[in-house]
């Protein structure tokens, strides 16, 4: 073995250990599982200064996962390149049934070796916060919604109904306080779920108001403020978009940030048969669930509300053209599908593929290229 050569390294990470197998340069070069070490710094430490020692060249990867990005970031910090890859897009032989950590560390290795993994974009830590805090909302807004189905599953077993339509408003509120149920037990159980039901809203209410007080010390806080101009976005819905996609510039099309979200239609096709299905749905499902959400305000006519106006006017003169032009033409594009007989939930997909493509030019007009800010 030779001092100048170059080694490939892949960590199968887990909670206690992280499994290590190496893929030396070279078509040839020989691969070795070199066994399990701690999940500690100290440990690490010790494995990369092992390895710089006996090759030129080290790189390292691993699967993104629940072990996060530290393990990425104390490579890098330690001057050796590092990737963090998307699972589903490792290469899989069919009918190999067989998963271990020895086997997978040994995987990533050579598939590393031979440029086949596709790695993922990382995170700082400042935006990892934000991304953390994002999810923490989403969660307690998942938890209100289960609170909320179960008193309304108490309420149809025991055949009481409210009479208005909209719920959880003022007016359901007093109904649901007027109520009167004859067994001690059930009322019990209503005031419990009751109680329960607060305290989730007011989780919920904390963590927005965490949000609005995190987003001006935001790095992206000025696309933020543009994206609350398009309609269907407001502040939630932008920090959770640019949260869960991050830098945008790394898509150099809105065609690669359609298909990175999922929103674009499956394929299978052969020879002279072209055969498209349903989206893909691969990439991020939570950032594609707000687009999705946001596509069903253009089914009205374009306008802007009078609470709109305040932010619209925050945004800078291109970001407002590019908003408007999309309003207008998604709007009448929604009208359109609708006529033609397509389903409504298909366009509202279909909307939202085309709303990724105005986000991407919002994000283009407020930044440049290389990152320097385009307008203020």
């Amino acid at each position: 073995m030779e001092h100048n050569s170059e080694a490939f390294i892949g960590i199968d990470t887990s909670k206690l250990k992280n499994a290590i197998a190496i893929a030396e340069g070279g078509r040839d070069g020989e691969v070795r599982y070199l066994g399990e070490i701690e999940t500690t710094d100290a440990a690490t430490r010790k494995l990369v200064k092992k390895l710089a020692t006996k090759y030129r060249k080290v790189t390292f990867c691993y699967e993104a996962g629940p072990t996060g990005y530290g393990l990425y970031r104390l490579i890098k910090s330690l001057g050796h390149e590092c990737s963090v890859v998307a699972p589903s897009l490792i290469p899989k032989k069919p009918g190999d049934r067989v998963k271990t950590n020895r086997r997978d560390a040994v995987g990533l290795a050579k598939n590393l070796r031979a440029g086949e993994l596709t790695a993922v974009w990382v995170p700082d830590m400042r935006h990892e916060a934000m991304r953390d805090l994002s999810r923490a909302r989403e969660a307690a807004v998942d938890d209100l919604k289960s609170k909320r189905q179960q008193i309304s599953s108490l309420l149809l077993r025991l055949g009481l109904h409210y009479p208005g339509e909209k719920t959880w408003g003022k007016s359901h509120r007093n109904w649901l306080a007027s109520l009167k149920l004859d067994q001690r037990e059930q009322r019990i159980v209503l005031e419990e779920l009751f109680g329960a039901e607060r305290q989730a809203q007011e989780r919920v209410d904390r963590l927005a108001s965490a949000i609005i007080d995190a987003v001006p010390e935001w790095s992206l806080a000025k696309i933020v403020t543009a994206l609350k101009a398009v309609r269907g976005i407001d502040l939630v819905a932008a920090v959770t978009i640019m949260a869960e996609l991050g830098d945008l510039s790394r898509f150099a099309s809105p065609r690669e940030l359609m298909a990175f979200l999922g929103l674009v239609p499956s394929e299978s096709s052969t020879g002279d048969s072209v055969k498209r299905g349903g989206i893909t749905k691969a990439g991020n499902r939570r950032a594609r669930r707000i687009l999705v959400e946001s596509a069903w305000s253009y089914r009205y006519p374009p306008r802007i509300s009078r609470d709109k106006l305040a932010k619209v006017a925050a945004a800078p003169e291109p970001v407002r053209a590019i908003a408007w032009k999309a309003q207008t033409r998604l709007s009448s594009r929604f009208r359109a599908l609708i006529k033609r007989g397509k389903r409504p939930t298909i366009v509202a997909t279909a909307i939202a593929r085309e709303l990724c493509g105005f986000i991407w030019a919002i994000h283009r007009a407020v930044t440049a290229p290389g990152g320097r800010q385009l307008v203020s």
